[in-house]
């Protein structure tokens, strides 16, 4: 794998933390990995997961920080308070990770809580912007723990015309690749985003992106309808009737047949859109229990129509010989996961989890990034450019010294 780097830099193996949370903003997960070189010139960094370890928001936290996501407006000062909380809550987790698991990091990467994100052009002061922005202050983590920080990952991309996501197919590249099969790795986060590997590629054969939403509209609902945080075990959509004609209305978005590069959030398919989705439900009669169900298969929906319309031509010939392997928290979705491994079965698509492979489906993203902190600090480009739209490989993210 042959990538942009700095001349004469060191390149070494290094114990990394790597701190992920989510467009689901239910807490943090910290992975510590083994990074080290590839065996051969041209290959791959190896990538191994020490141990991980999960955290939830607290619920005061968890409302600023959704708060801070949906704003229509907001304070300077509150959002500066919230980076530097987060900060600290960053610092702590990663504290009770190394000292649970007897292990010292020597970088941290974290992604931090992403508050805005907007990968494609829209006019702004009479100039077109894109634009990202990532909270949670890098240097509290660093003093606090008295270890290298990298952080920022995204705006790199998008200054070199990307759209600053997805940022994981490097990590999806470096541990799942098959000489002889064709590979999709799924994660189920707040967003969903697939990552198809054709056989034997390159790096700059990949193919990656945002398929639409995962957890968040299901979490959103089950939280307005049920006052609960998201839908255990897919408990209460297995119980509902599935509305078929608002998933198709839903399915007539500009969005799912836009060509990758691209990617989504909170922008896309926060309040206004669950507002939206719920009164389509309205319309039609629903119960409670039918609008999780609806929701659930919409979802499923998005990432099967994303497959069938751009992955499947992506893998070719040999798309019969392809595998998918699922991370995230909507692996935890029963129903969610017995829809997907259904309709992928008619498409010739094996459905598994990472945890096949020894990579816990918790882990994934922070492991990505934990790569993402070693290849910057190497000086190492760690975007994948075929994934994002950027013009060239660069070095991602930004280092806070201790």
């Amino acid at each position: 794998m042959k990538r942009q780097g700095l001349e004469g830099k060191a390149v070494k193996a290094l114990t990394i933390a790597g701190v992920m949370s989510g467009t689901s903003a239910d807490g943090v997960d910290v992975a510590i990995c083994r990074i080290s070189p590839a065996l051969r010139k041209g290959g791959a960094p190896r990538v191994k997961v020490l141990g991980h370890r999960s955290f939830a928001y607290d619920a005061k936290l968890r409302t600023a920080v959704l708060a801070a996501m949906d704003a229509k407006q907001t304070s300077a000062a509150e959002l500066t308070r919230l980076s530097w909380r987060l900060g600290a809550v960053y610092a702590e987790c990663v504290a009770v990770t190394a000292r649970e698991l007897k292990l010292k990091p020597q970088l941290i990467a974290c992604h931090g809580q992403t508050v805005y994100h907007q990968g494609t052009a829209a006019p702004y002061l009479g100039q077109p912007v894109r634009c990202t922005w990532q909270i949670g202050e890098p240097s509290l983590i660093a003093e606090r723990l008295r270890v290298p920080v990298v952080s920022d990952f995204r705006p790199a991309d998008m200054a070199a015309g990307g759209q600053g996501a997805p940022l994981v197919p490097m990590l999806d590249f470096c541990l799942f690749r098959h000489a002889a099969k064709n590979r999709l790795l799924l994660n189920l986060g707040g967003i969903a985003n697939v990552t198809a590997l054709p056989a034997g590629c390159s790096v700059d054969e990949v193919l990656a992106f945002d398929t639409g939403p995962a957890n968040m509209i299901v979490d959103a609902c089950m939280k307005q309808l049920y006052g609960r945080r998201f839908d255990k075990d897919g408990a209460v959509g297995a119980r509902g009737k599935v509305f078929d004609s608002v998933v198709a209305t839903l399915m007539k978005a500009s969005y799912f047949s836009a060509p990758p590069p691209k990617s989504c959030g909170r922008e896309e398919y926060g309040e206004a859109f669950v507002t939206r989705f719920l009164g389509l439900c309205e319309r039609e009669g629903a119960r409670k229990q039918d609008v999780i169900a609806t929701a659930t298969a919409f979802t499923a929906e998005t990432i099967l129509d994303a497959y069938q319309r751009f992955c499947l031509p992506h893998l070719g010939q040999k798309a019969h010989a392809t595998e998918m392997f699922a991370a995230g928290g909507g692996t935890r979705n029963a129903t969610l996961m017995r829809k997907l491994r259904e309709g992928f079965a008619a498409l010739g698509v094996r459905v598994a989890t990472t945890e096949e492979e020894g990579l816990a489906t918790e882990a994934k993203e922070a492991a990505a990034f934990a790569l993402m902190g070693w290849l910057t600090w190497h000086g190492l480009s760690g975007n994948v450019p075929s994934a994002t739209g950027a013009e060239r490989p660069v070095i991602l993210g930004r280092i806070s010294l201790a």
